[in-house]
């Protein structure tokens, strides 16, 4: 007779952009052994892939570089990958941010088709605060966050090409898809940190933890 597994081991990947200490700890107290990784190698033993992420998109892509293969064969062959904040628009195709900031073109993972797009000038930028999450459809990511607030600060958002993968959204001016996820739903991502947003992120942390012992 087996013995299910208990912790989930969870890689949370190191490119040098992301509140590693607070997402580390938000994980930990959700009920996961949490490894800091610079080495894609490590992602083959973990239960679930952790891509946190503040600054620009460009930058971003450009320190995720050596992990992005890594990221999208892990992805594609069914491992859990969680994308906060800017990690979340990296799993996208591209973003405006790039053009903005005179960088060109940027490739994010391609994860989820779609683009990050930047609020409207009528918009205070970078939105920041507490807002609420209407949720729109029910992957187990975001059982019991219905109606809940979460921590935001951005200037982008997430547009996917197929209306499908937004899993949550948050009114700012304009609704905005503020959970994303892929078909399969083993992708996805917050554009608000669950690491700062209390007990709601806290039970989403929890959510994903539950979602990589299942799978």
């Amino acid at each position: 007779m087996s013995v299910r597994q208990t912790t989930a081991d969870v890689v949370v990947v190191d490119y040098g952009l992301g509140n590693l200490r607070s997402v580390t700890r938000g994980l930990e107290r959700a009920g996961a052994d949490v490894t800091l990784s610079e080495d894609p190698a490590e992602f083959d033993a973990a239960d679930g892939i952790v891509l946190p992420g503040v600054g620009a998109f460009s930058e971003g892509m450009d320190n995720a570089g050596p992990f992005r293969e890594a990221l999208v064969e892990q992805a594609e062959a069914g491992k859990p990958l969680f994308g906060i904040c800017l990690g979340m628009q990296m799993l996208l195709t591209t973003s405006e941010e790039a053009d903005h900031e005179g960088q060109g073109d940027a490739e994010g993972l391609d994860l989820i088709p779609g683009e990050n797009v930047r609020f409207s000038r009528d918009q205070t930028v970078p939105h920041m605060g507490w807002n609420e999450l209407d949720v729109t459809r029910d992957p187990p990511l975001v059982e019991g966050v219905d109606g809940e607030h979460a921590y935001f600060v951005h200037s982008y958002y997430a547009v996917p090409d197929d209306e499908a993968a937004t899993v949550a959204t948050t009114d700012y001016g304009t609704d905005f898809a503020s959970i994303v996820a892929n078909d399969a739903g083993n992708v996805f991502g917050t554009q608000f940190h669950p690491e700062k947003s209390g007990e709601t992120g806290l039970r989403i942390l929890r959510n994903y933890v539950d979602y990589c012992l299942d799978h």
